[in-house]
């Protein structure tokens, strides 16, 4: 004898199996949704980025405000490093330094002193003279005091003088110093008149 549904018992079947599968589709798309939302929320992994330090470490010294060890960026330049010092002081003789030169790491920038218009204003040099008149210093016999004493020359390129003439013997002309490490054209040009060979 077949099972017979009334109207309204159907009905309540109906219904029940409808809200069954509501409910079941609910727990599945929040459940997909869930699985969504862990991918997505996963914490990315850091992009290894490395510190952006300075390339450079210059020495700045002579007539700078602020003389001293100072870090640059790659590609900085002569100038940069005058302006990382504080900037030149008075007596600065800037056209003797090429501005524009692109600076290399563990370099030594020195800004020179104006060369005094007569050579007695170099202190140092008549040391042991009272003729009130400057000497010039002998680039074959000087030490490196007095050598430091010129304009531009610091304690590390009289060193480098005293080297070589220890190596290649006495200097023949003003002109040599272009060969010493550290010393170029326009630097020899400036000593010109305060040394002789």
């Amino acid at each position: 004898m077949p099972f017979a549904l009334s109207r309204s018992t159907a009905l309540v079947l109906v219904s029940v199996a409808l809200a069954a599968l509501v409910l079941v589709g609910q727990r599945l798309a929040s459940a997909g949704t869930s699985t969504d939302s862990e991918v997505v929320a996963a914490p990315l992994e850091p992009a290894t980025t490395t510190p952006t330090r300075p390339a450079l470490v210059v020495h700045v010294v002579g007539e700078v405000r602020r003389p001293g060890l100072y870090r640059l960026r790659d590609g900085a330049r002569v100038a940069d490093a005058v302006r990382r010092a504080g900037g030149a002081r008075r007596k600065a003789d800037l056209a003797a330094l090429n501005l524009a030169a692109p600076l290399v790491d563990g370099i030594q920038v020195l800004v020179p002193s104006r060369a005094p218009t007569g050579a007695a204003g170099v202190e140092g040099a008549t040391s042991g003279t009272s003729t009130g008149a400057s000497v010039p210093v002998s680039l074959s016999s000087a030490t490196v005091e007095e050598l430091d004493e010129l304009p531009g020359i610091g304690p590390v390129t009289a060193q480098k003088i005293i080297d070589y003439r220890t190596e290649h013997g006495p200097f023949a002309s003003v002109d040599d110093l272009d060969a010493v490490p550290g010393i170029g054209p326009t630097r020899v040009e400036q000593l010109r008149d305060l040394v002789t060979p």
